[in-house]
């Protein structure tokens, strides 16, 4: 029952925590540093630019949180 570590589930849950708020973080900080709020020019605005470059940040922040959880 090697699977059912729960030292290694633990460290998981943790871990995935950490990058979700590092994430939310990251993502708060570009939203303060722009001009506009990002929120209200995708969802009221319709600015599709926008959103995509949003989705290509989050993603790439995400990226290089998980290669530093795993190594």
């Amino acid at each position: 029952m090697e699977y059912l570590n729960f030292k290694l589930i633990t460290a998981s849950i943790v871990y995935s925590v950490l990058g979700i708020l590092i994430l939310v973080l990251s993502f708060i900080i570009i939203d303060k540093l722009t001009p506009k709020t990002l929120w209200k020019e995708i969802v009221d605005e319709h600015n599709t630019a926008l959103a995509i470059v949003a989705a290509a940040f989050m993603l790439s922040v995400a990226l290089i949180i998980s290669s530093a959880i795993h190594g």
